[in-house]
C-alpha cells in the first residue's frame, strides 16, 4: 500500500506504508523514539535511498491556518499529512504533531512512469478513507485488506484471494 506524497513534471514521490521492519527506531534515531504512534519500530518506505529516514507525521494545526502557523520542521502534502525534517529538535514539533511514522527508504518514479505503470494497469488507485486513519493504522500488516475491503467492487475481493491461486 503506498501512499503518494509527491507528484509533478519531475517524477513522483510515495511511501510504502504497510512494511514494518523488526528494527527498532530507537537504534537510528534514538531522540524519536518515544514519540512514535504504535510500536517503536523502522518501517520500509520503498526500495530506493535505504539508507535514509523521512518521517510522516499529521499535525493538529489545521490546514486551513497552514499559511500562518505552520509547525517549524513540518512540510504538509495534504490535510493533517506531511513530511516532518527529522533534524528538527523533537520537542519543537512533537507538540504540533497527532502522529508519527518514520520510514527507512521510499517509493519513487521517474517522470512519466508511473503514469505509463496505471495506463498498463499495474496499481490500483484507491481513494482515501480517513487519510489519517489509513496512514497510522493499528495492524499496519492489515492495511491492505481493509483499504481493498472498503473500495468495493473487484478489489474488494482481493483480500479474500488465496496467496496461491492454484488453491482457489
Amino acid at each position: 500500500m503506498i501512499l503518494l506524497l509527491e507528484h509533478d513534471e519531475s517524477g513522483t514521490l510515495g511511501v510504502v506504508l504497510n512494511q514494518p521492519t523488526n528494527l527498532d527506531v530507537g537504534t537510528v534515531l534514538p531522540l524519536w523514539r518515544s514519540h512514535l504512534t504504535g510500536e517503536p519500530q523502522l518501517f520500509q518506505g520503498g526500495p530506493v535511498a535505504l539508507d535514509s529516514a523521512l518521517g510522516l507525521a499529521a499535525t493538529t494545526v489545521p490546514p486551513d491556518d497552514a499559511v500562518d502557523v505552520e509547525p517549524e520542521g513540518f512540510r504538509r502534502v495534504s490535510g493533517p499529512l506531511g513530511i516532518i525534517d527529522l533534524d528538527t529538535p523533537p520537542d519543537d514539533l512533537v507538540p504540533h504533531l497527532q502522529a508519527l511514522r518514520i520510514y527507512a527508504g521510499y517509493a519513487g518514479w521517474a517522470p512519466g512512469q508511473l503514469m505509463d505503470e496505471l495506463e498498463r494497469g499495474s496499481w490500483a488507485v484507491v481513494a482515501a478513507g480517513d487519510p489519517v486513519a489509513d496512514v497510522f493504522h493499528v495492524d499496519p500488516v492489515d492495511l491492505w485488506r481493509a483499504v481493498l475491503s472498503r473500495a468495493g467492487g473487484t478489489l474488494a475481493w482481493w483480500p479474500g484471494c488465496p496467496d496461491d491461486p492454484a488453491m482457489n
